[in-house]
């Protein structure tokens, strides 16, 4: 045996750790909008010291989700209407490529996953449960994403996405999720057909018209 075939696993750092904390809970709204975030306060929260903090810190800011106040202060970005409309737009025509170089690759086992997720979201819904009805949503449009093999689309739609899903979760009782549903059923039903410049439209009518739905609502009146 080759002594260099096994090697030891790296585990995630710190930073990674606390990057990846913070996120989820600046995504799900555990951490509010505009709340303040003190690196020593996390830093003993976590056990760990300042310098791995202020690197996810740095991180979240460039991605947009933290930002610095003058007086060397730290917030959870606010949520903002005009960023989250351009952010749809991207995510929208992003899913949509995805989708066209998926849509020929397209296996069966393929769209039972897509059926399942569909699923698993429409059960979510009805519970109330918005956290797992994002997880399902994501679980839907990532069958696209992994077949069609292309790996930048995927590190594009990560700065974008936090930004939807935020606004996703503070808006969820007064969205009609189950439209998402329904427009997912049509996009199977294309899927089967082969009909893929219709899934193409399909997916990303699908992401423009929650963005609609979800901005408008927080329009001021």
């Amino acid at each position: 045996m080759e002594k260099d075939i096994i090697k030891p696993i790296k585990r995630l750092s710190f930073r990674d750790e606390v990057y990846q904390t913070l996120k989820k809970s600046i995504i799900t709204l555990e951490l509010h909008p505009e709340e303040r975030l003190n690196d020593k306060e996390l830093a003993d929260k976590f056990g760990i010291s300042r310098t791995p903090v202020r690197e996810a810190l740095k991180r979240l800011e460039d991605e947009g989700l933290v930002e610095s106040l003058p007086g060397s202060s730290t917030r959870v970005a606010p949520l903002k209407l005009e960023e989250a409309k351009h952010a749809f737009t991207v995510v929208a025509v992003l899913h949509a490529l995805a989708a066209r170089l998926a849509c020929p690759l397209l296996k069966e086992t393929d769209i039972e996953e897509l059926e399942f997720s569909n699923k698993k979201l429409r059960l979510s819904i009805e519970k109330g449960d918005i956290i797992k009805a994002i997880e399902a949503d994501g679980t839907f449009h990532k069958v696209f994403l992994d077949v069609s093999g292309n790996p930048e689309i995927v590190f594009a739609l990560e700065r974008s996405l936090p930004k939807i899903q935020r606004l996703e979760i503070s808006q969820f009782t007064t969205i009609k999720g189950l439209n998402s549903v329904e427009q997912h059923n049509q996009i199977i039903s294309a899927c089967k057909n082969r009909e893929y410049e219709t899934v193409v439209r399909l997916v990303e009518e699908n992401w423009l018209s929650l963005g609609e739905l979800l901005t408008q609502q927080t329009e001021p009146r």
